[in-house]
């Protein structure tokens, strides 16, 4: 069963920058629609971004600040993430479909506050 595995969560200032990673284990050219989301407290979780072999594309609330990309050499994928505020707090899990089931991994936290 193929697992992924988040990583790079912490704290930062506002304004601040933070690069999450998301790892699976099996090739990430198995992978598609590769997305991140995220779950504040006490919200639901909310879509951020997936990526396709067509493009990418965003949520209104990250267009322009987030960014995702890929490195199939690494097999590792990406969400870069700028200019955070408070409000983006949240647990951040990336996503991905495999043959033939979604998989999900198990969250890392981003806590924006100064």
């Amino acid at each position: 069963q193929v697992q992924l595995v988040e990583s790079g969560g912490g704290f930062v200032q506002p304004g601040g920058s933070r690069r999450l990673s998301c790892t699976p284990s099996a090739s990430i050219d198995s992978a598609t629609n590769m997305g991140w989301y995220r779950q504040a407290p006490g919200k639901e979780r909310q879509w951020v971004s997936t990526m396709m072999k067509s493009g990418t594309t965003y949520a209104n609330s990250v267009k322009g600040r987030f960014t995702v990309s890929s490195d199939n050499a690494k097999n590792i994928w990406y969400l870069e993430m700028n200019s955070l505020q408070p409000e983006d707090t949240a647990v951040y899990y990336c996503n991905a479909f495999f043959g033939t089931k979604w998989v999900w991994g198990q969250g890392t936290q981003v806590t924006v506050s100064s």
